[in-house]
C-alpha cells in the first residue's frame, strides 16, 4: 500500500471539490498504520442504465482507490428508486417499478464491472435496510433536518418559489440517501458535482448520530465531444463505454483538442506525474494529434481487448490519415434526420457526387463507394453516418459528413 501522501495525490487528481482534505488524510494514514481498507461508497439511480465516459469520470475514480487497497461499496437505489431523484428537476420524476428497477440495475452492474474490480466491489440495494424501518424509525430520520434545510436544495427552492408542487415523500429522498452512508460506516462518497446537497446530507446524519463523518468527493461534470455541452446520449455528443473499439477510438480521435488534459484525468488512470509530462509536451509545441492519438488507446484500452485496441487502430490509420484522404474536402452538413446512408443519397445528387440513386447504388455493387475506407455493400444503406465520417465514391471524390 503507497503512503498516505502518494494515496492523496492519486485521489486528489482531477477531482472538483473535497470536503474536507484534513479528514481524508487522517483516514488514509489510519488505514496505512491498521492495513485496513476504506469503505467507498457509490449511490446508483437505476433509472438511465446506459453509461457512458462521463458517467464513468466516478467509477474511475473508484477503481484508482480500489487499486490503492481500498474496496466499494455500489448502492443500487431500488427503493429510493421508487421515489426518485428530484435533483435537478423542475418537477418530480416519476416513480419507478420494481420490474424496471431490477432490469435496469442488471444492466448498470453488467457495465460497471468493464471499470470497477469485482472483486473489490461490493452491490448492496438500500432496500436492505430502508424498507425494515418503522414509522417511528422514520419519524426520528426526519426530525435530524428541518423544512429550511431541505428547501436549500435549489431545485426545491425553485419549484417552491415558481409554486410547482413537491410532494412530502421526495423530501425523504435526500435523507434516505444520506441512511444508506449511516447503514454501511462510509468512510468516503462520490459523486458528480449535481449531488453535492445530497452527499452532503450523509454528512450531517452521521454527525448527528455520532458517527465518524465520511469525506466528500465531487468529480466535475465532463463535457462531450462538442466541446461544450456535458456528455449526452440525448446530445449525441457521447463515448459509451460498450461502443466497439472503432468507433471508440475514432470518437476520442474527436475529442477538442483544448479538453485533451481534462480527458486525460477524467477517463483514464494515467498518474499525475504522467499527465504532467503531457502537460508540458503540449506547451512544447508536440502535435496535439499524436497527444489524442494516445489518448485513443488508453481509453480504448481500458474497455476492449489489447487485440481489438489494434484492429481499431489499423482501421483509423486505414480510414482516416492523410495519405488516404485529402487535406480539403466538401462537407456535407446533415440535419437532424439524417441518420443513414440512404438519408444523404439526394443531397449527393444534388453535390453533383452522383447523377442518380441508381448510380450510386450502381457504384456500390461495383465496390466504388467507401465508408471510412471500408467498400459498402448494398445492404449497408441502412448503415449509420456519425459526425466526421469520410465517403469515398469513385477513385477521386470524398465527402466527410458533419453535424
Amino acid at each position: 500500500m503507497l503512503t498516505p501522501k502518494e494515496q492523496m495525490r492519486i485521489i486528489c487528481k482531477g477531482v472538483h471539490t473535497l470536503v474536507n482534505e484534513e479528514e481524508l488524510f487522517a483516514k488514509l494514514e489510519k488505514s496505512y498504520q491498521q492495513n485496513k481498507p476504506l469503505t467507498i461508497k457509490l449511490g446508483l439511480d437505476p433509472s438511465a442504465p446506459d453509461i457512458h465516459l462521463g458517467h464513468a469520470v466516478v467509477l474511475r475514480k473508484i477503481k484508482q482507490m480500489q487499486d490503492l487497497g481500498h474496496r466499494a461499496v455500489i448502492v443500487i437505489g431500488d427503493f429510493t428508486g421508487k421515489i426518485g431523484d428530484p435533483t435537478g428537476k423542475s418537477k418530480g420524476r416519476v416513480a419507478l417499478t420494481d420490474e424496471q428497477v431490477k432490469e435496469n440495475a442488471k444492466t448498470y452492474c453488467q457495465q460497471i464491472f468493464k471499470v470497477l474490480d469485482t472483486e473489490k466491489t461490493e452491490v448492496r440495494f438500500n432496500s436492505e435496510w430502508l424498507s425494515k424501518l418503522t414509522f417511528e424509525d422514520v419519524i426520528k430520520l426526519a426530525a435530524t433536518t428541518t423544512v429550511a434545510r431541505i428547501l436549500e436544495r435549489d431545485d426545491f427552492q425553485k419549484r417552491y418559489q415558481n409554486q410547482v408542487p413537491i410532494g412530502i415523500h421526495e423530501f425523504f429522498y435526500p435523507l434516505m440517501q444520506a441512511y444508506d452512508s449511516v447503514e454501511l460506516k462510509a468512510d468516503i462518497e462520490l459523486g458528480g458535482t449535481d449531488q453535492t446537497f445530497n452527499i452532503l446530507m450523509g454528512r450531517t446524519l452521521q454527525k448527528t448520530l455520532e458517527q465518524e463523518q465520511q469525506v466528500a468527493i465531487f468529480m466535475p461534470i465532463l463535457e462531450g465531444l462538442d466541446g461544450v455541452e456535458k456528455m449526452s446520449k440525448s446530445l449525441g455528443n457521447y463515448i459509451g463505454v460498450s461502443e466497439p473499439a472503432e468507433v471508440m477510438f475514432k470518437k476520442v480521435m474527436e475529442v477538442p483538442d483544448e479538453l485533451i488534459i481534462k480527458y486525460f484525468e477524467l477517463t483514464t488512470d494515467e498518474h499525475p506525474d504522467e499527465i504532467d509530462k503531457i502537460k508540458a509536451q503540449l506547451n512544447e509545441g508536440v502535435n496535439p494529434r499524436d497527444i489524442k492519438y494516445r489518448l485513443a488507446k488508453i481509453i480504448t484500452s481500458l474497455y476492449h481487448t489489447s487485440e481489438e485496441v489494434e484492429k481499431a487502430m489499423e482501421y483509423y490509420d486505414t480510414a482516416f490519415s492523410k495519405k488516404a484522404i485529402p487535406d480539403d474536402i466538401p462537407e456535407f452538413l446533415m440535419d437532424a434526420e439524417m441518420e443513414k446512408v440512404n438519408d444523404i443519397v439526394p443531397g449527393l445528387i444534388e453535390m453533383n457526387f452522383v447523377k442518380s440513386k441508381s448510380e450510386f447504388i450502381r457504384l456500390i455493387k461495383q465496390g466504388g463507394v467507401q465508408l471510412n475506407g471500408e467498400k459498402l455493400v448494398q445492404d449497408d444503406m441502412d448503415k449509420n453516418l456519425m459526425n466526421n465520417d469520410v465517403m469515398k465514391i469513385g477513385k477521386k471524390r470524398f465527402v466527410k459528413f458533419t453535424r
